[in-house]
């Protein structure tokens, strides 16, 4: 029987990840990410989809971030019809995400026709908000560690991944065959959250590279957030932080009411200006099995900061002068409430911007990284002048290590080990660790390619 395998997404790039495992009859899709990044990337997003969405018989998402699962509102409003397996933190994360995503898509459009800087007339979102609750119409959450029947041919185990709430990986069984899909691998001894669960067999694995190539420095950054606060508040300024709204905004509340509670902090305000990542940070509390946090110190986490709503409140706190910090969406600054308060705090010396964790290649947070002078926001170029500080030790990805480990957890080599979401560099360093370190067989897909397995 013909088992194939397609990388229509995160195969070269961290992002868009999308696999298509075809068999028995079957068409399944594992995650269904949307591009980021370059220009290049994000005009994927747009392209026809490779195969009919109603010729596809279920979806299996690992986690709600963007990159994984942004592409299921398009993919419903062009036909897909079957349902969308994936965990309980899953499920009610998307219920989030995806309608954010929908809203930023449709504010950007609106801006960008108000200021006429889009190519389209009239520029579109790629999807809308209807099509995002429609989607969600379709999701089937699942337990941990249960196998769940897909269809009439086909099996699945979602496992605890760590990285995010509700994150997994999945052992997906399928014509006689064991296929396992790492998702994003969360980090070990986490101060928040669990370790990745252990995997035992598979014939195939298509593991992450995001951090593929690099070591995480294992020190706390509380001291470098306690530094950075600190000397950015004496000479007047703000701390903006872009952070992604699910995962790292709740690591950086955590590490701020540590720093808060030490008196590290002082009587600096935090605010925390993104919807999405309030309810993420919310619903933190009432998934307290996957996580290390007690309910009373999930509730005082939660307290750190003040709340910004109300997109008016947002306007305000980008015009006030105080010292203070503000977390605020997107983590790689591609979109969100944080592009009005780079616009406005970047091109002051006060200032800090402090990047929070990976920035993929393309996207204004590696610009800031990578030391630009300036970068465009809302067809403007902005300049930078405030200090920039990343702080990589906030990564919820798996480093290097931290795969190799979990990968050592299978009693026996798979026949082959697809390297799959990262950057080239990060693809062929863990690809060369494994087979010198493992003796695995593996290979480094490329975009659109189809692979027959068996």
């Amino acid at each position: 029987m013909t088992l194939s395998l397609t990388f229509l997404g995160g195969a070269g790039t961290v992002t868009g990840s999308k696999y298509l495992v075809e068999a028995a009859g079957m068409r399944l899709l594992v995650d269904c990410g949307l591009f980021q990044g370059h220009r290049e990337l994000r005009e994927r997003n747009w392209q026809k989809f490779p195969v009919p969405p109603n010729s596809i018989d279920a979806v299996l998402l690992t986690h709600a971030h963007i990159d994984h699962s942004g592409y299921v509102p398009a993919l419903v409003r062009d036909g897909f019809k079957g349902q969308i397996y994936c965990t309980a933190g899953t499920r009610d994360l998307s219920k989030l995400l995806l309608p954010d995503s929908a809203h930023l898509m449709e504010e950007d459009a609106k801006y960008a026709a108000r200021r006429g800087f889009s190519r389209h007339r009239p520029p579109l979102p790629l999807y809308t908000i209807e099509n995002a609750y429609r989607a969600l119409a379709h999701f089937h959450a699942v337990p941990f560690e249960h196998e769940v029947e897909i269809g009439d041919a086909a099996r699945a185990i979602f496992r605890p991944a760590g990285h995010i709430l509700g994150a997994s990986t999945i052992e997906l069984k399928l014509a006689g065959k064991t296929l396992v899909f790492s998702g994003d691998l969360g980090r070990y001894d986490s101060e928040l959250m669990l370790d990745p669960a252990t995997v035992a067999t598979a014939d195939y694995l298509l593991v992450e590279s995001t951090y593929g190539g690099r070591l995480h420095d294992r020190t706390s950054p509380l001291e470098t957030l306690a530094e950075v606060v600190a000397r950015t508040t004496a000479r007047g300024g703000t701390v903006i932080i872009p952070a992604f709204a699910v995962g790292r905004a709740q690591s950086l509340l955590y590490y701020l009411e540590q720093l808060r509670r030490d008196g590290r902090l002082g009587h600096v305000p935090v605010y925390l200006d993104s919807p999405m990542a309030i309810s993420a940070s919310e619903l933190l509390c009432s998934h307290l099995d996957e996580h290390r946090l007690p309910k009373d110190l999930c509730d005082v986490v939660c307290e750190t900061a003040t709340y910004v709503r109300e997109a008016e409140a947002s306007k305000r706190l980008t015009m006030d002068p105080t010292p203070k910090v503000i977390i605020s969406a997107s983590g790689m600054a591609t979109g969100g409430r944080v592009l009005h308060h780079l616009k406005h705090y970047a091109p002051d010396p006060r200032n800090t911007v402090l990047l929070a964790g990976f920035q993929a290649a393309g996207t204004r947070g590696a610009a800031l990284r990578d030391g630009a002078e300036e970068v465009r926001i809302h067809g403007q170029q902005v300049p930078v002048r405030a200090e920039v500080v990343s702080l990589e030790t906030m990564s919820a990805h798996a480093d290097q290590a931290d795969l190799m480990r979990w990968m050592g957890g299978f009693r026996s080599p798979p026949r082959n080990t697809f390297i799959v979401h990262g950057e080239p560099a990060g693809s062929e360093a863990l690809s060369e660790k494994i087979e010198q370190g493992l003796g695995w067989t593996t290979t480094i897909p490329s975009h659109g390619q189809k692979i027959e397995l068996a």
